[in-house]
């Protein structure tokens, strides 16, 4: 929602879940099969192989790996992960992130061993490093605890309290951008420039901490100024696009409070704040300019 990559060089950011599109993993046991024999099956990417056959940094062999090892089986059973997916790939909605804690999850209630959502959330942020290169770790903590988040690298996590509800809707560019491309080339500004693009992360995290303060309160007004005023210092780390410039100018001319890219940026996804009597207007509109999906989604009121 706020502070992409300036929350990489220890700015806060915000994120929120989107339920309404979800990562899901089952595992079955494989009764006549020898004992360790696992398969992966991602319908979704037509993809079925045997553990074995994959490196062990690959996407999907990662995390059952890294569930295997934490979770320490005396014998590791056969079985079969079957994964689906309706979060859209490389378009800033964590898509591995959610993936990945959708795997430890299955995995680990399947051995015996349920994880709570740190654990989870560590070795889903262990997969992003190995992917991703040096992710900030939101994805995983959001997706993990299946809360609002105020997140800042190395500090204690703060779910948010939301008093008043807020409506959004988040457009899908249709542009397919690495996240890791993304970061490396920010990453890149930065060390040419260290003064000038730590003065525009400092900005963002400034801009954060009063978005903090207006998400509880339910102010979309306020969220809609500060997320215009996010995008803009995107737009300075060089990561936003037309394609992604166009959708976020449909939104502010359909009435939308605010608009900015969401996640790595240079393609994916668009959010913008609105009242929810315009979200089936939205829509439309968003789709007319050219978004490949859009998805309404509505941040509740929660006492804990």
């Amino acid at each position: 929602m706020f502070g992409e990559h300036a929350v990489v060089y220890g700015q806060p950011a915000i994120a929120i879940p989107v339920t309404e599109v979800n990562a899901t993993a089952r595992v079955f046991p494989k009764i006549d099969s020898k004992p360790g024999q696992i398969t992966i099956h991602a319908k979704d990417l037509q993809f079925e192989s045997d553990l074995t056959d994959l490196p062990e940094d690959h996407p999907l062999a990662a995390p059952i790996h890294l569930t295997l090892d934490k979770c320490s089986p005396k014998h590791t059973p056969a079985f079969s992960v079957e994964l689906s997916s309706t979060i859209p790939i490389a378009a800033g909605m964590g898509s591995s992130a959610a993936v990945s804690v959708a795997i430890i999850r299955a995995l680990s209630s399947f051995l015996g061993s349920p994880l709570p959502p740190e654990e989870i959330s560590n070795l889903a942020y262990q997969v992003e490093v190995i992917h991703h290169g040096t992710p900030s770790g939101i994805d995983n903590t959001v997706i993990a605890y299946e809360k609002p988040v105020f997140f800042k690298r190395d500090q204690q996590i703060q779910i948010l309290k939301v008093r008043h509800p807020t409506s959004w809707v988040i457009a899908d560019s249709g542009e397919k951008t690495p996240t890791r491309e993304t970061v490396s080339s920010v990453q890149s500004q930065y060390t040419s420039d260290p003064d000038i693009y730590t003065a525009i992360f400092e900005k963002i995290g400034a801009l954060v901490q009063k978005a903090h303060r207006a998400l509880i309160k339910g102010d979309s007004a306020s969220l809609g100024a500060l997320m215009d005023e996010n995008q803009r210092l995107l737009e300075k780390l060089d990561v936003s696009s037309s394609r992604l410039d166009n959708l976020i100018e449909a939104a502010r001319s359909a009435g939308a409070f605010g608009a900015k890219l969401s996640g790595g940026g240079r393609g994916g996804n668009i959010i913008a704040a609105l009242p929810p009597e315009l979200i089936p207007q939205m829509k439309e509109t968003l789709l007319k300019a050219g978004a490949k999906q859009v998805i309404a989604t509505t941040l509740t009121a929660r006492k804990s």
